[in-house]
């Protein structure tokens, strides 16, 4: 199983440094895509179209945000995984990273973002948010800094946390009147 995650890593890095226009596009995935979804987010709190259900979506996602990278944070104490770059497996174009290679935090914070948004039932917006977030979850590993098995383990912890707070954060209950009577 570890040889086939190096060699998947290795086959998306390949081009990795040799084509100045993927590598600009992956590139900008990489380092944009996590904060353009959140701004994404953000504009959707002034949704005209079921206002109330769309601001109960965005808190749903940001909550969801915010556990999926605290479960990586409780992960990465037990799990020190070196990044693919450093084990000589992926050239890396960007720059390095500081912390531990999995799970992947951009595809935890892209995926609980997604998943809330299909979670509540904004298939269309949630569908465009997936196709920005495959990309990410993508360009991590084409830009060298991540394994496949890292960014899999991302989209694994994102989707459990938009799933818990789907369970535990009801809309239409005083709390959630509150927060989304706000602005």
């Amino acid at each position: 199983m570890i040889s086939m995650d190096q060699s998947i890593t290795q086959w998306i890095n390949a081009p990795a440094g040799s084509h100045v226009l993927l590598d600009s596009i992956m590139i900008a995935a990489s380092q944009f895509g996590v904060p353009l979804l959140v701004l994404l987010v953000i504009v959707q709190w002034w949704s005209q179209s079921a206002r109330l259900h769309v601001r109960h979506t965005c808190v749903a996602a940001g909550f969801s945000l915010l556990i999926g990278l605290g479960l990586n944070q409780i992960i990465l104490l037990f799990v020190h995984r070196v990044r693919p770059y450093d084990a000589g497996i992926t050239n890396l174009i960007i720059d390095r990273s500081g912390d531990w290679s999995f799970p992947s935090d951009h595809a935890t914070a892209t995926f609980a973002i997604t998943t809330a948004f299909l979670l509540h039932g904004l298939r269309w917006r949630g569908l465009a948010l997936l196709a920005a977030t495959l990309l990410v979850c993508l360009s991590r590993v084409y830009v060298g800094t991540h394994y496949l098995s890292d960014v899999l383990g991302g989209v694994l912890t994102g989707i459990i946390a938009a799933v818990a707070v789907r369970l535990l954060y009801w809309e239409d209950t005083p709390v959630d009147r509150f927060i989304t009577s706000l602005l």
